[in-house]
């Protein structure tokens, strides 16, 4: 037994001698591989040094952000660039977002330096197992700096940049820090970077109202956004879900209940674009290209805002307004029948949409769905006259007989044909048409209208365009015809020479006698005879009631023998028009230069002002980056108090500066002192006023003819809305092609122009009280809802005279023709004892109401 346990101790300290030394040689082999690793690390941070950035320029690498444009209460109105992307902050970041790309991406991302050795193992054991570079290690901070700074290139080299570069990211930012920034540069596919913009393109949702499994598939798509974006293929974005949700349920994010309905989630394939709160693609287009202009290219990649002057409901009601208009206008000019024709097979036509042949789907896409109308398949015809249709992606509807009786033929501009007894005169199954939906909750047959229209409404405190459309849709035409369609104004232009008129001492008792007038000139037609809209006569015509009835014949008078056309022209030029709207010779009496809708609002927002001239403007603020204001608009304003009083010095009131002044004077006047240019101009100093085109006394005159014009003249359809603050003017052009309404109160200033673009005749009956004035009303019922009246006070210098409704002249209370009258002071006629010339052409007492 002790000669066995002498052998154990003998083997003993062999086998500890031996250990020994493989313990030293393996501590030295790991501190040559430690020291070799260390050299190598040192070498290789040496050798890729030079061509490594500074982590902390990531601060002052300007992401691509896309051009954003706003109404002025803040909706967005377009979203222009070439890359979506929104930025957010962390803590706009849901939780459950921030899960889904760890688990994706990086679950140990708020445990390592920037660099996961774990992730590093296992991409080097594949590689060695496959020699594949497959299996990536690396983490969000190392794909960070591989977007910012480095290539896609798949080189061990890189790898090692990447490395350190990461590692010098975390020692620059916080981790919170290096997640937003990941999650707003990433690219998501469908020109969406971030995943802001990316829950907006795929689920036309905002961030924070993404559900789990949405989340997860936004996670998924990172490793190939091309690939697996849910547009592309709902199927492999499904599968990237999947395993997204999983690797959350398995690292603790979500539990079971959250994991097994998110996994029931519907992926869809819709594209969505920018979440557009206000349809303003017309303004959007004006703001691009001043943009363009003063910022070049970057415009639409250093994100730049512009607040415009829109108001969201103005605009909203604006559009509605003006497609509602057309649409029943169209209606008006007969129905030019459908789109196209396919040729069904009744029993598949009724069939599931799925089962529907290629053709037939593909058919339901190949026209655009303008204006909110929408492209429908008609299946079958009932015998209750309505029609069965299905649209787009398999939903279908009935037609009911209401929505479709309208439907006469159209044969020529000027023609229908019968209306229609039967829905089979009108349909058939095959045919492809427009459907709208009815306030009623039904649908209509629809069409597109060949005519165009345009809206502009200004405020008139300051020109600011509160709401501007184009055209029916922008989607079909781009011209926009609020400012670049150059139409002629008709008698909608006939206020501004009943201005000038009283500028040149005229007033509106002064009688002018509507009779023919025959004017040879060389720049009309040899001999030139205008004549009234009725083809009648009206004898003497105070200048009032000319206006009210568009007395076409009078407003030549009153241009050519009472004004002068180089005195109207003057005149007229003040309100902001330019030589085409003013021809200088006897059309101009009828409107017949050329005025885009916002020349015509400007010029009638100086009546809607008291006589103020502003200008028409759209952009209110451009923000660049970094919130910083790089413009504000400093329009010209209505500023009473900044005009001097004639013949005053601009000096201070001295009472009120005098040092023996008692305080309880000062109190007793403080309430009621309200001190104008002339007392106290440094108080006006900055103020950017508005110069007058009129003076007060002049605009309230035209402002009182024209409300005139709407309580029992050519605009009376308005007075459906109930206001007695509204003036206005109908307009008609030549063979009816323009159609025009201008109407305001002391807050808005609105036209309205209806008309085709080839100038051909809009049909008959389509005057201005017709076709555009419809519009102004709905347009205006909305806007002015509920707001107060704001009319023009009565200004100084205004005097109401008891007058002859014949002869214009003042007579007494005992008058049986006496009306009452306003002049502005030292105008009020003579008394004539002459009696006026009887009415030698007609005793016509109609008046030119459409007109």
């Amino acid at each position: 037994m002790q000669k066995f346990r002498s052998s154990n101790k003998h083997l003993s300290r062999i086998f500890d001698q031996r250990y020994k030394k493989w313990l030293v040689l393996f501590a030295g082999l790991l501190i040559i591989g430690m020291t070799s690793l260390s050299a190598a690390v040192i070498g290789a941070y040496y050798f890729v040094k030079p061509g490594l950035p500074a982590a902390e320029t990531i601060r002052d690498i300007s992401l691509q952000i896309p051009l954003r444009i706003f109404t002025r209460d803040g909706r967005l109105i377009a979203e222009i660039g070439e890359r979506r992307r929104i930025l957010v902050t962390y803590e706009e970041v849901p939780q459950h977002v921030v899960e889904a790309f760890l688990a994706a991406e990086d679950h140990r991302f708020f445990e390592h330096p920037g660099v996961d050795y774990q992730g590093v193992l296992r991409a080097g054991l594949n590689y060695l197992r496959s020699g594949s570079r497959s299996q990536g290690g690396s983490t969000i901070s190392q794909q960070l700096a591989r977007d910012y700074f480095l290539t896609r290139e798949r080189r061990f080299t890189r790898k090692i940049r990447e490395a350190f570069l990461a590692y010098k990211i975390e020692q620059e930012f916080s981790k919170q820090e290096i997640l937003t920034l990941f999650l707003n540069k990433m690219f998501f596919g469908q020109r969406a970077y971030g995943v802001a913009a990316a829950a907006q393109v795929y689920f036309n949702k905002d961030l924070q109202n993404i559900s789990i499994g949405e989340a997860a598939t936004l996670a998924g798509v990172l490793p190939a956004p091309s690939r697996y974006n849910p547009v592309r293929s709902a199927k492999n974005a499904r599968v990237r879900r999947n395993y997204v949700l999983g690797r959350m349920l398995d690292l603790g994010y979500i539990n079971k209940d959250e994991y097994d309905e998110a996994l029931t989630e519907t992926i869809g394939s819709t594209l969505f674009g920018a979440a557009v709160d206000v349809s303003a693609p017309y303004v959007a287009e004006m703001v691009r290209r001043e943009m363009l202009t003063r910022y070049g290219e970057e415009t639409y990649s250093a994100g730049y805002e512009v607040v415009t002057t829109l108001d969201s409901r103005l605009q909203t009601a604006g559009v509605y307004a003006l497609r509602n208009g057309l649409l029943e206008y169209s209606r008006r000019r007969g129905y030019r029948g459908p789109l196209a024709h396919l040729d069904l097979d009744p029993q598949l036509a009724t069939a599931d949409y799925e089962q529907w042949p290629p053709e037939w789907r593909q058919a339901l896409s190949d026209y655009p769905a303008a204006g909110e109308l929408n492209i429908a398949l008609i299946t079958q015809l009932n015998k209750n006259n309505s029609a069965n249709f299905v649209v787009a992606g398999g939903n279908g509807g009935t037609l009911p007989w209401s929505g479709i009786s309208w439907a006469r033929p159209f044969l020529t501009t000027e023609k229908r044909g019968p209306a229609p007894n039967g829905v089979e005169q009108v349909l058939k199954p095959g045919d492809l048409v427009y459907i709208m939906p009815t306030n009623g909750g039904s649908w209509a047959l629809a069409q597109i209208p060949d005519a165009q229209a345009a809206i502009a409404s200004l405020d008139p405190r300051d020109g600011a365009i509160m709401s501007l459309t184009g055209g029916f849709d922008f989607s079909l035409s781009k011209f926009n015809r609020a400012v670049q369609a150059f139409r002629q104004p008709g008698s909608s232009f006939k206020p501004f020479i009943y201005s000038a008129a009283l500028a040149n001492g005229n007033t509106l008792a002064t009688v002018v006698n509507d009779a023919p007038v025959v004017i040879s000139s060389k720049e009309l037609e040899a001999v030139w005879r205008p004549v009234n809209y009725t083809g009648k006569f009206y004898g003497p015509l105070r200048m009032r009631e000319a206006l009210v009835r568009s007395i076409n014949l009078v407003s030549v008078r009153l241009l050519l023998f009472n004004t002068g056309i180089g005195n109207a022209v003057k005149h007229i030029a003040k309100f902001g028009f330019g030589d085409a709207a003013l021809p200088r010779n006897g059309s101009l009496a009828l409107g017949g230069g050329a005025a885009s809708p916002l020349d015509m609002a400007q010029g009638y927002a100086a009546f809607a002002n008291g006589g103020f001239a502003v200008t028409p403007y759209v952009i209110d603020q451009i923000i660049g980056p970094q919130d910083k204001v790089l413009y504000r608009a400093d329009p010209k304003i209505v500023c009473l108090p900044c005009e001097k009083t004639p013949g005053e010095p601009a000096t201070k009131d001295e009472s009120l500066t005098d040092d023996s002044l008692e305080l309880e004077l000062m109190a007793d006047i403080a309430e009621d002192y309200r001190p104008d240019a002339s007392a106290e101009p440094e108080l006006y100093a900055d103020i950017n006023a508005a110069p007058r085109a009129v003076s007060a006394q002049n605009a309230f005159l035209v402002q009182d003819m024209m409300r005139d014009v709407i309580k029992r003249g050519t605009g009376r359809r308005a007075r459906v809305l109930g206001r007695s603050d509204l003036s206005g003017k109908t307009g008609t052009s030549n063979d009816r092609r323009d159609a025009w309404f201008g109407g305001y109160n002391g807050s808005l200033a609105t036209v309205v122009w209806v008309g085709y673009d080839n100038d051909q005749p809009l049909g008959d009956s389509e005057e201005g009280s017709r076709t555009a004035l419809p519009i102004w009303i709905e347009y205006i019922r909305i806007a002015l809802a509920g707001a107060p009246l704001n009319q023009m006070p009565i200004p100084e210098g205004i005097v109401s005279v008891l007058i002859s409704a014949r002869t214009g002249e003042p007579v007494g209370a005992g008058d049986p023709d006496a009306i009452f009258e306003y002049f502005i002071e030292g105008t009020v006629p003579q008394r004539n004892t002459t009696e006026p010339a009887i009415d030698i052409f007609n005793n016509a007492s109609e008046t030119d109401d459409l007109f």
